[in-house]
Formats: C-alpha cells, sequence, structure tokens
C-alpha cells in the first residue's frame, strides 16, 4: 500500500528530464523523445533498419524468423542504451514505466498489443533473475498491457552466457533448445496471438529461438516487440 501511495505521489511531483536535465519535466521530455527517437523503415521480419521501399532485408528472406511481425521502438544507441542500461543493471525499475510509454507510441504497437492474446516478456535464466533482482521485460509488460501479461507460460530451460559480444552462428548455437512453452499449458497457444517482449534486440537470436519454441507449441501469429534495436545483425 505504502509502495502505491508513493508511486502516485510520484507521478504527481515535477521531474527532471533524464536526457536533457530540463526542469520542471516528466521523466524523459517529448523534445528528447521527438530528437531521439527518428523514424525509420525497418525489416518487417526482425526490424532490421532497412531502405525506404524495401519491407525485408536480405537475411530474412533467405532464411525467415518464426516471426510474423517484428516492432521496434528506439536505436540502440545514446541516450537510450544508457537508460536501459540504468533500468536493468542500475537496480531502478521505475524506469520501465517511461520506457514503456515511449514503446507504446512507436507505430504499430497499440494495434499489435489490441490485437494479442497473450503478452508474453522473454523469460531470464534463474541465475540472471537472481543477479538483477527482476525481469526488465516483465516490468515494461505490466506498464504496456498488465491484463495479457503471462510470465510463466513461455520458460527459459538453461542459462546462456551473455550473448552481446559473439558472433550470430554462436548466438544461434547457444540458444539452441534454450526455450519451452509450459508443457501443461501448450493448449493455451493453439490459434492465439501472442506479441513476444524483449528490452533490446542484437542479432535477434534470442527472440528468434524464443519465438520458435512458440511457433512449435501452437501459436498462430507471433509479433516480436522490443523497445531497442541496433542497426546491425
Amino acid at each position: 500500500m505504502l509502495g502505491a501511495l508513493l508511486q502516485g505521489l510520484a507521478k504527481r511531483l515535477p521531474s527532471r528530464c533524464a536526457i536533457c536535465h530540463a526542469w520542471p519535466s516528466e521523466p524523459v521530455c517529448q523534445n528528447c523523445v521527438a530528437c531521439f527517437s527518428p523514424q525509420v523503415v525497418r525489416c518487417r521480419s526482425c526490424a532490421l533498419p532497412v531502405p525506404q521501399g524495401v519491407s525485408q532485408c536480405g537475411a530474412c528472406l533467405r532464411e525467415p524468423p518464426a516471426l510474423d511481425a517484428c516492432l521496434a521502438a528506439l536505436p540502440y544507441a545514446y541516450p537510450w542504451s544508457e537508460l536501459i542500461a540504468r533500468l536493468k543493471f542500475g537496480a531502478n525499475p521505475a524506469m520501465a514505466g517511461t520506457l514503456a510509454s515511449i514503446l507504446r507510441s512507436a507505430p504499430g504497437v497499440e494495434l499489435a498489443l489490441d490485437r494479442c492474446d497473450r503478452l508474453l516478456p522473454l523469460p531470464l535464466s534463474p541465475q540472471r533473475l537472481r543477479e538483477r533482482g527482476f525481469n526488465q521485460s516483465l516490468e515494461l509488460a505490466r506498464h504496456l498491457a498488465p491484463a495479457k501479461t503471462d510470465a510463466f507460460l513461455l520458460q527459459r530451460l538453461r542459462h546462456t552466457p551473455p550473448q552481446s559480444t559473439l558472433p550470430r552462428a554462436q548466438r544461434l548455437r547457444n540458444l539452441a533448445q534454450a526455450f519451452a512453452v509450459d508443457p501443461l499449458r501448450v493448449a493455451e497457444l493453439a490459434g492465439k496471438r501472442v506479441v513476444l517482449l524483449d528490452d533490446v534486440m542484437t542479432s535477434g537470436a534470442t527472440l528468434f529461438a524464443a519465438a520458435q519454441a512458440l511457433r512449435e507449441a501452437g501459436a498462430d501469429h507471433i509479433t516480436g516487440m522490443v523497445l531497442a534495436r541496433t542497426d546491425s545483425p
């Protein structure tokens, strides 16, 4: 109760923009959102930036991922990379509300959330969850669509080392069979539309592996959704 009261008071108090430090402001002011979130054309399957008039990147044409659509709100670059690090590693889950609002305003996100039956945050391994104390993707999901969020349907079967410094082929090998649907709940996915949510997408290996597990369990339509996407795989 006290936590809810403090959150309510915080929403009424003036704030300072985490980027430009303008005062008073929202946690991230609208000027900074407009300045640092340019609208770019993205591959419909992996959200990688592509030239105008192109709907899919070459990699997805050669080997389509188990996603029907993929949406990204922001480039994984300054200042968003710093704010996401503050959320994930700075013990600051309160930043999730601000970042979720920015994600919701991205093209296609609101419609995907309205149409889906389940919003599934990408699960962390128990080891990573103990280290971090919370799942940042779950925190985002709870702000985006709490009634549709399911933190237990998709499970992570094994811990994998950090993927950011590995080549794409090795990432894919590391993540093979890393995800599965709760075997007692597989029937819940039959013919359903799901949104698979993560905070950051680099090569896409993690998101693709999780999507493959959902596809094999019977999900009819899978939209990958990420807060930020790197400009190269």
